[in-house]
């Protein structure tokens, strides 16, 4: 709905570009570079993106970066609860007020926690079951990392980044935008691409596309290494794209011989380039390296 459907509907009311933009003046915010703000405008897009989502019903999901509450809206519209970690504190404070004013029925289901997405924890949090956001663009694949790794109740989501990095974010090995965020987004799930989105539904529109990026929690390769050690394996092995991967490594386990009886162990053509390898050749290699 958008702010010309009537406010008597037993829904939500969701935020057009009148209403985002009268909210944003009625605070005095401006979108700011800085923190990757640009607002969404569009209702239709809102809710593109929570069917796209795939929620069962009755979910708590995790938005990060709600802004005025375009997105929020329309997760409460559909039925779930929503912890919606916001930084800046002006927005985080007058979020709950617009959800009381266009969705009152549902106000009680929204939280929102005033947090950095990048190091927020797991108390402030709760034990969420997806995340469905509009990621801030310019720090989305570390917020996505952290989340990935601090709530372990995280089992899907639905994000929005830009568009190179929903690229990188969802290639496979051997492809042309494969590398670390690829190799790490796999160690804790299944990536996929879930479509475009166009400039114009935001304010102000961005320099640059967007795009959906789905993903399905699964358990990691299994391993004797921990995740911190495959993550150094991954770092090294895209640190010089242009060698074999027995280059490559050299950085990590500088004695060559010893990096020989690895690469044999785990059956790895020391030949071949880092972008060739997939996270379970990644963990392969950390956790002969504790062995070897």
């Amino acid at each position: 709905m958008t702010s010309s459907d009537s406010s008597t509907s037993a829904g939500p009311r969701l935020l057009g570009p009148a209403d985002v933009r009268s909210l944003a003046a009625s605070l005095g915010v401006r979108p700011t570079k800085q923190r990757g703000q640009n607002f969404v405008i569009d209702p239709n897009t809102v809710r593109r993106i929570v069917r796209a989502a795939e929620l069962s019903e009755g979910e708590t999901v995790l938005e990060i970066g709600p802004g005025l509450g375009s997105l929020t809206l329309a997760l409460l519209a559909d039925g779930h609860r929503v912890t919606a970690v916001e930084i800046d504190p002006l927005l985080a404070q007058a979020l709950p007020s617009t959800i009381a004013s266009y969705a009152p029925h549902q106000a009680d289901r929204l939280t929102v926690v005033e947090a950095d997405a990048m190091d927020v924890t797991p108390a402030e949090i709760g034990e969420p079951t997806a995340c469905v956001a509009n990621l801030p663009y310019n720090v989305a694949v570390p917020v996505l990392l952290h989340l990935l790794q601090v709530s372990d109740s995280l089992r899907h989501g639905l994000v929005m980044v830009q568009s190179e990095v929903a690229d990188r974010l969802a290639a496979g090995p051997g492809s042309r935008t494969y590398g670390v965020p690829s190799a790490k987004a796999a160690w804790y799930a299944d990536v996929r691409r879930a479509g475009p989105i166009g400039r114009n539904v935001f304010w102000p529109a961005p320099n640059v596309d967007s795009g959906l990026v789905a993903f399905e929690r699964r358990e990691p390769p299994a391993t004797e290494a921990s995740r911190e050690e495959v993550f150094a394996v991954i770092e090294a092995a895209f640190s010089q794209r242009r060698k074999t991967i027995r280059s490559a490594l050299a950085r990590w386990m500088p004695d060559r011989a010893r990096l020989d009886e690895v690469l044999s162990a785990t059956g790895i053509d020391p030949r071949v380039r880092g972008e060739m390898l997939g996270i379970t050749e990644f963990a392969a290699l950390a956790g002969a390296g504790r062995t070897v």
